[in-house]
C-alpha cells in the first residue's frame, strides 16, 4: 500500500502547527504591547481578528504549496515564500473584514505581521534543521531499467531528493547488459530474464519500485503486474516527456481514461484563487481612480475631439475568447480607418503589433514642445497610461487581470502564427513583462513573445507583484510610454 503525499497544511502537520502557534503568539503580544485590557480572546474586537487571521491561515493551508520542497530551499526562498504567506492570509482575512465591516487597527495588523514574520521565519529554520539532522525519510527502492540508464538513474534519485532519501538496494536489467559494468555500484544487479528473480526480490524490504524505460524499450507488463501482486508500488517514468519544451507534467482523468498532462505550466485552485482576489481588490481601487480622472479628462477629449470618452475595442482574450477592451479615447475618431495608411510607420517588425513614433492620429498630437515633441492631450493620457485606466472595469469583470499579456486585435490574431499562441494561455493583463522591460524600445515582435512565454513559464503571485511594483515606477518616470 502507497501513502500518496497529502496536498498543504497535511503534508508537514509540525510546520503547520508551529505557523498556528506563531500567529496566535504574535496578536498576544502585539495585544500585550498595545496595552489593551484582558486577555487577548476576552476582548471582542481582537479576538475576531485572531480567528480571521486563524481561518484564513487554515483555509490557505489546505490548498498550500508553502511547504512544498521545503527541505532543500535556501533562506531566500523561505524568506519569499514566508512574505507572500503573510500577505496571503491577510488578503483573504482583509476580504472578509471589508465585507463585516470589523474595526480594526491597521497599526497593531501590521505589527502583528512583523513579528509572525520574524518568529515564524526562525521557527522554520529550526524545524527544517531539525528535520534534517535526523535525516530524511527512507525508502528502499529497486531500479528497473537498462544498462545505458543504470548510472543516471541512480544519480537523479539520488540527487533530488525532497521529501524522502531513495535508497536503491537493487538494479534490474531489461536488457542483456554485462552486469559487471555495475559492480562500483555497491548494489545487486540481477537481469530481468533470471530464474527465481521474482522469489529473490519478494524477500526483501522493498518501499517502491522505480521503473525507466527508454524510448524503443517494450513495457514490461508481466513484471510490473507481478510486483504489484507482491502489493510492491511502481512509478514509472516516462522519460520522453524529460525531453518536452515544456516538462512540468501531472497525472489527471480525462473522462474514464487515466492521462499525462504536460504544460507550460500548472496553477493550483488555490494560486487562482489569490490572484483574482487580488485582481478584484485591486479593480475596486482602479475603478475608483477611473472616476476621479474621468471628471478631469473627459471633458477635455470632448472638448479636443467630440465623440465618445470611451474607446472601446475587440481583443482576443485567453484561450481565444473575445472581449471588448475600454479605454479613455485619446485618439481622433477616425484613428482605425488612418492605420492603414501609417502601417510602413509601424515600429514593430511583422506587423503583428503596431507602434509608431509622433502618431499623427493621437488628439492634439499637431501641438509641438520646443523640442519638437507633441504636446497633445492625447500624448499627455499616453505618456501618463491614464487611457488604461477603464481597463479596471475589464478586470473586475474578469475578462483581465492586473497582470498578463498584452491582449491582441482580432487583426493581429489572425496573422499569428503556431508558436505565437503561447501568449494567448494567460489571461491578459493591464500591465505584464513586455510593459516592464522597456516597451517602446522593444521593436522585435518575437522579444515581446518570449517575454510573455517567460512570464506564464515562471508565473507566481510573486512575480505578479514584483511587476505591479516595477509597473508604478515605469509609469511614474514615464519610462516606455509612447
Amino acid at each position: 500500500m502507497h501513502r500518496r503525499g497529502s496536498d498543504g497544511a497535511l503534508r508537514h502537520l509540525d510546520f503547520t502547527v508551529l505557523d498556528m502557534l506563531s500567529m496566535q503568539l504574535s496578536f498576544l503580544i502585539t495585544h500585550l504591547v498595545m496595552g489593551h485590557e484582558g486577555f487577548l480572546y476576552l476582548n471582542s474586537n481582537c479576538r475576531m481578528q485572531a480567528i480571521v487571521a486563524f481561518s484564513a491561515q487554515m483555509a490557505l493551508g489546505m490548498f498550500s504549496d508553502a511547504y512544498d520542497h521545503i527541505f532543500v530551499r535556501d533562506k531566500f526562498s523561505e524568506f519569499t515564500k514566508l512574505l507572500l504567506n503573510v500577505m496571503e492570509i491577510w488578503l483573504l482575512g482583509g476580504v472578509f473584514i471589508f465585507l463585516n465591516q470589523l474595526p480594526v487597527s491597521v497599526n497593531e495588523m501590521f505589527f502583528t505581521s512583523l513579528l509572525y514574520f520574524n518568529m515564524n521565519f526562525l521557527l522554520r529554520e529550526w524545524n527544517k534543521a531539525r528535520h534534517l539532522r535526523r535525516g530524511l525519510p527512507v525508502r528502499k527502492t529497486v531500479v528497473v531499467t537498462t544498462l545505458p540508464l543504470v548510472r543516471r538513474a541512480l544519480q537523479r534519485i539520488q540527487l533530488n531528493a525532497v521529501d524522502a532519501t531513495y535508497q536503491p538496494v537493487g538494479i534490474l536489467l531489461l536488457d542483456q547488459g554485462d552486469a559487471r559494468e555495475l559492480t562500483d555500484l555497491g548494489v545487486p544487479v540481477f537481469h530481468t530474464s533470471d530464474d527465481n528473480v521474482l522469489d529473490e526480490i519478494s524477500h526483501w524490504w522493498i518501499d517502491d519500485v522505480f521503473l525507466l524505460l527508454e524510448e524503443e524499450s517494450a513495457y514490461p507488463k508481466h513484471l510490473i503486474e507481478s510486483f504489484l501482486v507482491m502489493g510492491i508500488t511502481v512509478h514509472t517514468s516516462l522519460s520522453v516527456l524529460d525531453e518536452l519544451p515544456y516538462s512540468k507534467t501531472d497525472v489527471q482523468e480525462l473522462g474514464d481514461f487515466k492521462v499525462i498532462t504536460n504544460s507550460i505550466q500548472f496553477v493550483t485552485d488555490r494560486s487562482s484563487l489569490v490572484k483574482r482576489m487580488l485582481d478584484i481588490m485591486g479593480s475596486l481601487v482602479g475603478c475608483a481612480m477611473t472616476g476621479l480622472i474621468f471628471v478631469f479628462v473627459a471633458p477635455i477629449i470632448y472638448i479636443k475631439s467630440p465623440g465618445p470618452i470611451f474607446f472601446k475595442q475587440k481583443r482576443v482574450g485567453q484561450n481565444g475568447k473575445l472581449f471588448y477592451i475600454y479605454k479613455f479615447r485619446s485618439m481622433y475618431m477616425d484613428a482605425e480607418k488612418r492605420k492603414a495608411e501609417l502601417m510602413e510607420k509601424n515600429k514593430i517588425e511583422g506587423g503583428l503589433m503596431f507602434k509608431m513614433d509622433d502618431d499623427p492620429r493621437i488628439i492634439g498630437s499637431e501641438r509641438k514642445g520646443k523640442d519638437g515633441k507633441p504636446r497633445g492631450i492625447g500624448n499627455f493620457i499616453r505618456n501618463t497610461s491614464l487611457d488604461e485606466f477603464p481597463q479596471f472595469f475589464n478586470v473586475l469583470k474578469g475578462e483581465m487581470s492586473l497582470v498578463g499579456t498584452r491582449p491582441p486585435t482580432v487583426d493581429e490574431w489572425n496573422q499569428y502564427d503556431p508558436h505565437h499562441r503561447v501568449r494567448m494561455s494567460a489571461k491578459p493583463g493591464i500591465t505584464g513583462m513586455w510593459q516592464v522591460s522597456g516597451r517602446s524600445q522593444i521593436t522585435d515582435f518575437e522579444q515581446v513573445v518570449a517575454l510573455d512565454e517567460y512570464y506564464i513559464e515562471h508565473w507566481s503571485i510573486w512575480l505578479d507583484i514584483k511587476i505591479l511594483m516595477k509597473t508604478v515606477m515605469v509609469v511614474l518616470k514615464h519610462e516606455g510610454a509612447v
